[in-house]
């Protein structure tokens, strides 16, 4: 017999059309720990779901995984509901959640702690960011639902206690899917008008649902960058939203919130009358203090004899006098003294002066140069007839008056007898003039 293999495609479309087919797997409700959550922003999310014994994977689609009020995390026990069906690609088997909800704690008040802890760190509910309330407003902004008790009890506290405050409604939803953020809408719209003195955000009692609105982050960081500051009043006495910790005020009901926003006009009337009687009873002491003194200044001898004021200032003013005259004095004859040095350090610095010393200077080094010359010449001249006759003494013409001559040869002189040979013509140099001889003989006298 023929057997038929299936795909594996086949086989795996064939289970996913029971799983889908199985009324008990269109609708289940399981409860499990969440297992390997890791939050995608803005997308699909992809985690598992286990107990003791067993895991099963699991997928929450983004539209379904936005509407959730709380943020799952990892080993949070969770209600869940969906279908089962299975993933061809993998060939797992897992479920698709609708709607998840913390399992033993409601999914608002888990919410409510995830998001109150988030902003808790991030600096929100510090005291050092509250806003003190104006004392004396003149208009005030009441965030509210038009047709609630809440606008009424602000409204007949507000005229009971401070009838010249001016109220300003701004309408808006206070529970429901769009009143958040409608709410913070207002919010910022009071901020952009701006000539608000105090703002009161507020509605009556609920469930945690019911408030809800007052618990989300949008209103919350609205009412944070508000610079207006706020009065919360949201709910009773026991209930706390997160915009009651991040308002600037919280007061437990909408008559407490306008009790804080305004003071009692008549106690104020009372506070300013008596301040002004403090104040008239203190400028009539300080009258009779000043009237008192000066009626005691009026009969003093300063008034009655002016002129004793000044009688001493009328000496000072003469020594004074005395001094001024006697330091011109000494200044003037000290400046004429100093004149009359640079007067005679100017004239030995005279150019004229100067010239005239040069020129006689000049006349001087003249004659002495004269002088000095002509001496010199005279010791020149002098040393010059010294050293002629010294010469003259040394001088081979005179030796040669008295008879001498000397022997040369080709103008070489003769100094001995090895210098010429028989018949050679030397020349006799004498006093006046040459003699041309032709040697004849020659003797030696023996000493070479």
């Amino acid at each position: 017999m023929e057997k038929n293999y299936l795909t594996v495609t086949a086989l795996t479309k064939y289970l996913k059309r029971k799983f889908e087919a199985d009324p008990y797997l269109e609708q289940v409700y399981l409860t499990g720990e969440v297992s390997n959550f890791r939050p995608r922003a803005n997308s699909h999310q992809y985690f598992s779901l286990k107990d003791e014994k067993a895991k099963l994977s699991a997928v929450m689609f983004k539209g379904a995984y936005q509407k959730l009020k709380f943020q799952p995390e990892e080993g949070m026990k969770v209600l869940v509901v969906g279908r089962i069906s299975l993933y061809e690609a993998s060939g797992n088997y897992q479920i698709y959640i609708d709607h998840m909800e913390p399992d033993g704690v409601g999914a608002l008040y888990q919410a409510y702690e995830q998001l109150k802890n988030s902003l808790n760190q991030e600096g929100l509910f510090k005291e050092s960011h509250k806003q003190p309330l104006v004392k004396y407003p003149k208009r005030i902004a009441v965030v509210t639902s038009p047709s609630g008790a809440v606008i009424k009890d602000i409204m007949t506290t507000v005229q009971r206690r401070y009838p010249i405050a001016q109220l300003v409604l701004f309408p808006t939803k206070v529970q429901g899917d769009d009143a958040s953020k409608e709410i913070a809408q207002r919010i910022r719209e009071i901020n952009e008008i701006g000539n608000f003195d105090t703002m009161i955000v507020g509605r009556g009692g609920g469930s945690i649902e019911d408030l809800w609105s007052f618990n989300t982050e949008e209103v919350v960081r609205a009412v944070f960058e508000s610079r207006t500051p706020v009065i919360s009043s949201v709910g009773h006495e026991t209930d706390t939203t997160l915009t009651d910790l991040v308002a600037d005020v919280r007061a437990a009901t909408p008559t407490a919130a306008a009790e804080l926003a305004v003071p009692v006009l008549k106690e104020e009337l009372i506070k300013i009358r008596e301040k002004q009687m403090r104040l008239y009873n203190a400028l009539n002491n300080q009258l009779k203090h000043k009237r008192a003194n000066y009626d005691k200044l009026s009969q003093s001898v300063m008034f009655k004899q002016p002129n004793r004021l000044y009688e001493a200032f009328y000496l000072q003013l003469d020594g004074l006098d005395r001094r001024l005259k006697q330091t011109i004095t000494n200044t003037l004859h000290e400046k004429q003294t100093q004149w009359q040095k640079q007067s005679e350090k100017l004239m030995l610095k005279n150019p004229s002066e100067q010239i005239k010393r040069r020129h006689q200077e000049l006349t001087f080094f003249e004659q002495t140069l004269n002088r000095s010359m002509q001496q010199l010449l005279l010791n020149k001249e002098k040393h010059f007839y010294q050293a002629a006759e010294s010469l003259d003494l040394l001088s081979p013409l005179k030796t040669m008056s008295r008879g001498y001559s000397y022997v040369t040869k080709q103008q070489h002189i003769v100094k001995s007898v090895s210098d010429v040979k028989i018949e050679d013509e030397v020349t006799l140099n004498v006093s006046d003039g040459k003699i041309i001889t032709i040697v004849k003989e020659i003797e030696s006298d023996g000493m070479i």
